[in-house]
């Protein structure tokens, strides 16, 4: 019949083209099947705790339980069975006549049910319901982590006899890591980054073995994908941008939240930890401030180690015992405090990166541990 020869080339490019948009929708359909499953095991192991258990748990949210009052609520210490075992946990009971106290509790759920980072306080149950009174009752129940938070450890000195309660240069070094690592787990590997808007050392919990957890998500949220995209209400809930001396000075201008607000956050912690030095501290003066006063005192290398805080411990060695550590140490305090700095600079992009810093206080850490082990070896 004389008619031209079928094309398969044009058929076999359809086909790949099938075959391809068949593998990514199967594969997209599998993650989505995959987190669901994840979140629904996460909700089947936090199912709801009824008040009455909540209130039995707190001896009835008795004073003497009270751990911790913020912003929003209270937290109390109780004993509650969870999966048959008694267990102490931290009961975060929410004053819904606080405005913007329900938001909050939303926020926190929100965030930390899918969550799930050896860095961030564990949630393992929720209230909502109602108290003996038939009011509106709302509460988070957190594992208990028995060494209180950063400010305490930071501000509160230790006894003379009692050196445990005292963080030297490797403990803060290790919590430093601790907390950078909280916070790039939010920042980069959930599927929204997750802005915790409130990042300060009250904020910061520590566990038996003083590895350091973040906590108190009442203000975080999610950021979307195209942020232009979301507006802003101009009060209330939305326009909460944490505490002053560590919330971005560009949240002072009603910029919306960003990834970056966290880093400055973060910065102004760092330097607080190693100095002992409050950033609304009255000793700097307006126009300096905690971060300028580190800044100022870096150009000069013999007033950077006078920044550090030293425990007592560390105040009663010997010049012969700081011979060659003392050398280590500056280097390594010099270092951490430089990080600080760029992540608390004024201009958010400026700053660095929470990965960046990370990485780099891995370094210094294992950099410091090594000399430390070389020193050792040396010595015997």
């Amino acid at each position: 019949m004389k008619l031209p020869p079928c094309s398969t080339n044009a058929s076999k490019k359809l086909h790949l083209k099938l075959i391809m948009i068949i593998s990514i929708s199967s594969g997209v359909l599998l993650l989505i099947v995959l987190c669901s499953i994840v979140c629904l095991l996460v909700q089947q192991e936090e199912q709801a705790t009824p008040y009455a258990e909540l209130a039995n748990a707190t001896n009835g949210f008795a004073s003497e339980n009270l751990i911790g009052v913020g912003s929003f609520g209270s937290v109390y210490r109780g004993r509650l069975a969870i999966h048959d075992q008694q267990v102490i946990v931290a009961v975060k009971v929410f004053n819904l006549q606080q405005r913007c106290a329900s938001q909050s509790f939303l926020a926190e759920c929100k965030t930390l049910r899918c969550a799930r980072h050896q860095n961030l306080v564990k949630i393992l149950t929720v209230c909502s319901s109602m108290d003996f009174q038939s009011q509106d009752f709302k509460a988070l129940v957190f594992e208990f982590l028995p060494n209180g938070n950063l400010d305490q450890w930071i501000h509160e000195p230790a006894e003379e006899n009692d050196q445990d309660k005292a963080l030297n240069l490797i403990g803060r070094l290790s919590i430093a890591i601790d907390v950078a690592s909280a916070l790039d787990y939010f920042h980069q590997h959930m599927p929204l980054p997750i802005i915790h808007c409130d990042l300060k050392p009250s904020n910061t919990l520590l566990d038996s073995d003083i590895v350091a957890h973040a906590g108190d998500f009442g203000l975080a949220r999610a950021l979307p994908k195209d942020p232009s995209g979301c507006l802003e209400k101009s009060s209330g809930w939305a326009t909460m941008r944490g505490t002053i001396g560590y919330a971005a000075p560009e949240y002072g201008l009603g910029n919306k939240v960003q990834i970056l607000g966290d880093v400055y956050s973060y910065g102004v912690l760092l330097l607080e930890m190693f100095t002992g030095k409050r950033p609304t501290g009255g000793e700097f003066g307006e126009a300096l401030g905690l971060h300028k006063h580190v800044q100022m005192a870096l150009r000069v290398p013999d007033r950077t180690t006078s920044c550090y805080q030293r425990t007592k411990m560390e105040e009663k060695q010997t010049p012969q015992t700081l011979a060659g550590k003392e050398i280590i140490s500056i280097a390594c305090i010099t270092s951490i405090l430089d990080i600080g700095v760029s992540c608390s600079k004024e201009t958010p992009i400026d700053r660095m990166q929470i990965r960046d810093a990370l990485k780099e206080l891995m370094k210094i850490k294992d950099k410091f541990l090594m000399h430390l082990s070389s020193m050792q070896v040396s010595s015997n």
